[in-house]
């Protein structure tokens, strides 16, 4: 039976360790939340009290490692709010656990906020061939961590590269309900539900695919302003309100996860 290591069973994470189990594979999750141990462990998974900063490691990460021949990396950088973190120096200092274990194949989740949005409306298409040149510091705090990850010879490194996230109890319709301002209208979506982000990463590992990067997003890209009016609509939430004096937004071409991984998209319409 293969293990898995999966560092972040969270939102995404949680469900994920969850279908690999049904799959047969073994699965190690950490989380940084005491109450949540007893949650990951009632699903047969092996849970393990992790925390990364920029100044070490918390926990048992030799343990939560050992005989794991995948880690699948899922802690986005936390750059909001007063406690803002160096999350390339929490790579830093993970990568040498890595070295020392039993791990061969890294697949980090990553997001399209690594590519920078058009500011002349053109709305230009995305592929893995853009280069990426981040318009903000989450953007640019993750294009390094994952150029830290794929320049290390001792393992292979996957890059995926996420759209906004969403599911059923998660969307951005929710935030925007009733605000003022908002900027870009005429910008196209990238989204990609939750469904869709456990196939993929599930197809990955079935195909084999690494050293890779993969852009991930729906395909399906209607206009800000329409989208989320019509969401707005759907759920009977206040309309949201946009500033038709910005524009500047980008389609995040999945071509390649299609062609090369075979993978269809279940969500489609969002």
């Amino acid at each position: 039976m293969k293990k898995i290591s999966i560092l972040g069973c969270g939102w995404l994470g949680f469900p994920l360790a969850e279908s690999l189990l049904k799959e047969g594979f073994s699965v190690n999750g950490s989380t940084t939340s005491i109450d949540k141990l007893s949650v990951i462990e009632k699903s047969r998974i092996q849970a393990y009290l992790i925390s990364l900063s920029d100044h070490g490691t918390e926990g048992d990460i030799f343990s939560f490692l050992e005989n794991s021949e995948i880690l699948i990396i899922d802690i986005p950088p936390k750059l909001r709010g007063i406690e803002k973190e160096n999350f390339v120096a929490k790579i830093e200092i993970l990568i040498p656990f890595i070295e020392e274990s039993s791990v061969k194949k890294v697949l980090f989740i990553s997001s399209t906020s690594v590519y920078p949005d058009d500011d002349d409306n053109t709305n230009s298409i995305i592929t893995e061939d853009t280069k990426p040149q981040p318009d903000y510091e989450s953007g640019r705090q993750l294009l390094a961590a994952e150029l830290l990850l794929q320049n290390n010879k001792k393992f292979k490194t996957t890059v995926l590269r996420f759209g906004g996230l969403i599911g059923n109890d998660r969307h951005p319709i929710f935030y925007l309900a009733g605000r003022k301002g908002i900027s870009n209208p005429t910008a196209p979506i990238n989204l990609i539900h939750k469904k869709d982000c456990i196939s993929i990463i599930l197809k990955i590992i079935e195909k084999d695919c690494w050293d890779e990067v993969f852009n991930a997003v729906a395909p399906y890209h209607p206009k800000r302003e329409d989208y989320y009016t019509q969401k707005a609509v759907e759920l009977n939430l206040a309309f949201p309100e946009f500033n038709f004096s910005t524009s500047g937004g980008k389609v995040i071409d999945s071509g390649k996860l299609e062609k090369m991984v075979g993978y269809e998209f279940q969500e489609k319409r969002l």
